[in-house]
């Protein structure tokens, strides 16, 4: 079975990590989220959040896909974290799949992930003065080998669904978009 991890940091943003652990799993994607200490995680509009596990617990574990879930502080408590850093490395090592959504792109950045690719994120949150390896886009969603990065809540559900298609195909992630009742 395909596995999924969401790192959840205090701060995070709720709507983001909530889509993507959501529909992730409509689609039969077994989505692993941890927290990166133990207990509960209080995202950024107050939402708490009870993690599967703890980031400690599954930092050696392989995982298809991770997905960072941005707003902030949240962002900037993953990207504080040198065990995600690590995490992260042996993902791109594995040539296993990245992504980030709004200002947690920066941790994929800082991580050394998007040199020479294009990417996008909230806007600010990818400077290009401080990034001048990353070309910016304004796309909601944009894949760069097996980097996918996206603006912000307004565009989690197009990320998610885009992640589905990138790990189940095409008509799984049509089920699962037939069934939200998305406008046209």
């Amino acid at each position: 079975m395909t596995r999924v991890l969401v790192p959840l940091a205090q701060g995070c943003e709720e709507l983001e990590a909530v889509t993507v652990i959501d529909l992730l799993r409509r689609a039969g994607i077994e989505v692993v989220t941890a927290g990166l200490d133990a207990g509960p995680v209080t995202a950024s509009r107050g939402t708490v959040l009870l993690p599967d596990t703890t980031l400690e617990a599954v930092a050696g574990d392989a995982f298809d896909m991770v997905v960072l879930p941005g707003g902030l502080p949240g962002a900037t408590n993953l990207d504080a974290d040198a065990r995600l850093h690590e995490l992260l490395a042996r993902q791109a090592e594995a040539d296993r799949w990245c992504a980030a959504i709004c200002a947690a792109p920066l941790v994929l950045a800082h991580a050394g992930l998007l040199e020479g690719r294009t990417a996008t994120s909230f806007p600010g949150a990818l400077d290009p003065a401080k990034h001048p390896g990353v070309r910016l886009s304004e796309a909601a969603v944009v894949t760069d080998g097996r980097v996918v990065t996206s603006r912000g809540p307004g565009t989690a559900m197009d990320f998610a669904l885009h992640l589905i298609e990138l790990l189940a195909g095409q008509a799984e992630r049509e089920a699962v978009e037939s069934k939200l009742m998305r406008p046209h």
